[in-house]
């Protein structure tokens, strides 16, 4: 594939996303695997995730170069300017091939009459730089009002780390080996593997990178999983032959490393899609442990439906929420979240929680988990939990799950390199 249709497919994906409200997720799917190269691959990804992290910052050059706005039919044409702008900064491209093959790719979208625009408005934006702007625009004002009310003295770092591409955590599968042998095989490989000894089987690679280049990956000895979402196993803690729900299951990450720590874990993995839910048997299969639990697509709320009688010793709660701690990752959460959907989720929230907490034994932990930074779902949900569920106890977690939050603990995103998430562990009496 030439510099410049790889430009074209990355200006298709984002014009899909900002002017069609297409999911960035559903729209690199469908295109990724018809480029060939997967270093043009990453490079259509990393172009689509700059923008999309920093769409004001580009959206205010061109208001400001470019003399009349451009129609709506010009919406390729805007994205491909947006692609490479981001291509000059953050993504630091040498500046002649980038604006070379951002040229080459308006011919390739059949605009060779506004490639000297193109071509212009990027040899500006190399010679003075993206003029100042206010950073933060694209974010809904019901969402930043939300987010400054909840962290009064963070709300700018949060929005800034949001912006910002995250580094790849990796989950080692101890079944197959151990961390630091793994370790071992990513220098080996030329990575600079990172550590952090709270984390027993993640490993921090300082940016992404495609998961074949990974050693081992396609015979699950590693899985991408962000550090985040790897302490959900450490904060439920199943004991030895435990009876494990995982309630909403999909994609399957959680399941497999509670699975990967303890073989002997009777595990139900469920999820009210059943079409995500294959996406966990392919991980488990992947990993080799695909006998290791018993699958089940059903509704968590309609308890009469799927559950036997049997209660669980423990629930993980990972709930539907949203991701405004995953924007990073997520990034086009910012065009499709609307206010009326917060007022939603924590009702569909509750409702999970009280569901499940019916199929929790006595003496059983419920994890409650979000990847939200909103503390109407996560310590607003928890004290009301508490405040209407008697047989209900918070156990205290500690400073590695975040900053003391209610019930439970919040984490930012962007501190020590995690996502935003938010952990409360509840034991029933």
């Amino acid at each position: 594939m030439s510099g410049g249709a790889s430009r074209v497919a990355a200006a298709r994906v984002l014009d899909a996303v900002l002017h069609r409200g297409r999911s960035l997720k559903g729209e690199l799917a469908a295109v990724l695997p018809t480029v060939p190269d997967p270093r043009d691959r990453a490079l259509v990804e990393a172009i689509c995730y700059a923008v999309l992290r920093q769409p004001a910052r580009f959206e205010s050059a061109l208001a400001a170069w470019v003399a009349r706005p451009l129609p709506a039919r010009d919406g390729e044409l805007r994205a491909l300017l947006l692609a490479g702008l981001a291509q000059l900064d953050p993504l630091g491209l040498p500046p002649h091939a980038a604006v070379a093959a951002t040229v080459e790719a308006a011919r390739g979208l059949g605009r060779p009459h506004q490639a000297g625009m193109v071509n212009a408005i990027l040899r500006r934006a190399q010679r003075e730089g993206l003029p100042a702007g206010d950073p933060h625009a694209h974010w809904p004002r019901w969402l930043r009002d939300a987010i400054a009310r909840d962290w009064p003295d963070d709300a700018a770092a949060v929005l800034d780390a949001s912006a910002q591409a995250p580094p790849l955590w990796l989950r080692v599968n101890r079944r197959r080996l151990t961390r630091d042998a793994y370790a071992a095989q990513l220098r080996e490989a030329g990575f600079e593997p990172r550590i952090d000894d709270s984390l027993p089987d993640a490993i921090e690679l300082a940016h992404a990178v495609p998961v074949a280049t990974l050693p081992g990956f396609a015979d699950g000895a590693v899985s991408v999983q962000d550090a985040a979402a790897q302490r959900v196993a450490d904060a439920l803690a199943p004991p030895p032959g435990a009876r494990v729900l995982d309630a909403c299951a999909a994609p399957g990450g959680k399941t497999a490393h509670l699975l990967e720590r303890d073989a002997s874990l009777r595990l139900t993995a469920l999820d009210v899609d059943a079409g995500r839910l294959a996406q966990v048997r392919m991980t488990l299969e992947r990993l080799r442990i695909g006998k290791s639990a018993r699958l089940v697509a059903a509704d968590a709320t309609d308890v009469a439906a799927w559950w036997d009688d049997v209660p669980f010793d423990a629930v993980l709660l990972d709930a539907p929420c949203s991701a405004t701690g995953i924007v990073r990752r997520q990034p086009d959460v910012l065009l499709h979240r609307r206010a009326s959907d917060l007022d939603a989720l924590v009702a569909l929230q509750a409702r999970l929680l009280d569901a499940l907490w019916s199929t929790l034994a006595p003496g059983g932990v419920l994890l409650y988990a979000t990847c939200s930074i909103l503390a109407a779902e996560n310590a607003g949900q928890v004290n009301a939990f508490l405040a209407r569920t008697p047989d209900a106890i918070a156990e205290p977690l500690d400073a590695r799950y975040g900053r003391a939050s209610g019930a439970g603990r919040q984490r930012p995103p962007g501190e020590h390199g995690h996502d935003g998430f938010y952990y409360a562990r509840l034991r029933r009496r």
